[in-house]
C-alpha cells in the first residue's frame, strides 16, 4: 500500500468530489483538514507519506522540506504551476511533480465580488440587515464609468477587464512586458504603470507570483493612487508591498482594498488588517469552487493512478 497524503482540505471535501475507488487496493489514504503550524510541523506530519496531494500553495515545499521527506515520490499540487514548490529540489531528488487542470475562470467572479463589495457595501448591509438594524447607512458609488486599471492582461485579467467593460468602467492596464497592441486586441487602453497608479478609480492585481512579480507594486506606487480609489488583489500577496499597503490604509490615503491573497496564510487573527473598516477580506477563495475542486481531485486521482502504472502525466516541471 503506498501511503498518500491529502493536505489542506479545509472543507472536507476531498474524498467526495472524485472517484478514487480504483485505487483503493493500491493507497491509503489520510487527510489533513487543518494548515500546518509551521514547516516543522509539516515534516512531522508527512514523514511517512509516499504520495502528497498539495491545493495551490498553502503548505509550502521548500529545500528544506523536500530533504526532510526522504519517502516522496510523487508531488501533486491543484493548478499547473506552484510557486511554493522547489522543483529544484524535486528534480534532485527524484520526486516527480505532477498538477492539474482547472475550470473556468472562477477568481474573475470573486474580483468583480470584492469590487462591488467596496463600491455597493453589499455584504455589509447584509450583516447590519440580520443583526436586526432597522434600515441603510451606506451610500453607494456606481461603478459605472469609473476607470478600472488591470494590473496584467493574461487571461484572468482579460476576463475582468471584459466584466468591467460590460458594466460600463473604462479599463486600462500594464504590465512588465505587456503592450498597447495585446491592449487593443484585448478592447483596453495601454497606460504605463505610472499613469495607471494616479488615474485608475479601482486597481486589480491579475499577476502570477515569481521573481519578477514579488514586491512589484511599491510604496511610491500605491501613494501614487487617488484619495478615492481602491485595490484589489486576489492574486498573490506578495506582489504587493503588504507593510505599505498597510500604511495607506491605516492613514486613509486610499478609499479601501479587497484582498482575497496575504504574504501570510492563513492571515493572523491578530493582523491589523482584520481591524481597518476600509478593507473587505476573503480568505483565499478566488479558486475555491466546486467545480475546480472536482477537476483538481478528479484529475489527482488520474495522476496517481498514471504514476503507478510507470508513465506519470501532467507533469510540472
Amino acid at each position: 500500500m503506498h501511503r498518500v497524503a491529502i493536505l489542506d482540505d479545509y472543507q472536507n471535501v476531498a474524498l467526495t468530489f472524485a472517484d478514487w475507488s480504483p485505487l483503493k487496493d493500491r493507497i491509503d489514504i489520510t487527510v489533513f483538514d487543518k494548515p500546518f503550524a509551521s514547516s516543522d510541523e509539516a515534516v512531522r506530519a508527512l514523514q511517512d507519506f509516499e504520495i502528497v496531494c498539495a491545493m495551490r500553495e498553502r503548505t509550502p515545499f521548500s529545500r528544506e522540506v523536500l530533504t526532510a521527506l526522504p519517502n516522496l515520490k510523487l508531488l501533486l499540487t491543484s493548478g499547473t504551476r506552484n510557486a511554493a514548490f522547489d522543483l529544484e529540489t524535486a528534480k534532485e531528488r527524484g520526486i516527480t511533480v505532477c498538477g492539474t487542470g482547472g475550470v473556468g475562470n472562477a477568481t474573475a467572479g470573486l474580483t468583480i465580488g470584492l469590487m462591488l463589495e467596496l463600491t455597493r457595501k453589499i455584504g455589509f448591509e447584509n450583516a447590519r440587515m440580520h443583526a436586526g438594524e432597522p434600515w441603510q447607512t451606506t451610500m453607494g458609488q456606481d461603478v459605472e464609468g469609473m476607470t478600472l486599471g488591470v494590473v496584467g492582461l493574461g487571461k484572468l485579467g482579460t476576463k475582468v477587464a471584459t466584466i468591467a467593460k460590460a458594466l460600463g468602467m473604462n479599463v486600462i492596464a500594464w504590465s512588465q512586458n505587456l503592450t498597447p497592441e495585446v491592449c487593443a486586441a484585448a478592447g483596453v487602453s495601454y497606460a504605463s504603470k505610472d499613469d495607471l497608479f494616479a488615474t485608475a478609480d479601482i486597481i486589480s492585481i491579475h499577476l502570477i507570483l515569481s521573481k519578477r512579480t514579488r514586491g512589484l507594486i511599491t510604496r511610491e506606487d500605491l501613494e501614487r493612487m487617488k484619495p478615492t480609489s481602491y485595490l484589489v488583489n486576489a492574486a498573490r500577496g506578495p506582489i504587493v508591498d503588504e507593510a505599505a499597503l498597510l500604511d495607506v490604509l491605516q492613514r486613509k490615503k486610499i478609499a479601501g482594498a479587497g484582498l482575497d491573497t496575504f504574504s501570510q496564510e492563513p492571515l493572523p487573527v491578530d493582523h491589523p488588517l482584520r481591524k481597518l473598516d476600509n478593507v473587505v477580506l476573503t480568505p483565499h477563495l478566488g479558486y475555491v469552487t466546486e467545480n475546480n475542486y472536482r477537476r483538481y481531485y478528479g484529475d489527482m486521482v488520474e495522476n496517481i493512478a498514471a504514476w503507478l502504472s510507470g508513465a506519470p502525466v501532467r507533469l510540472v516541471g
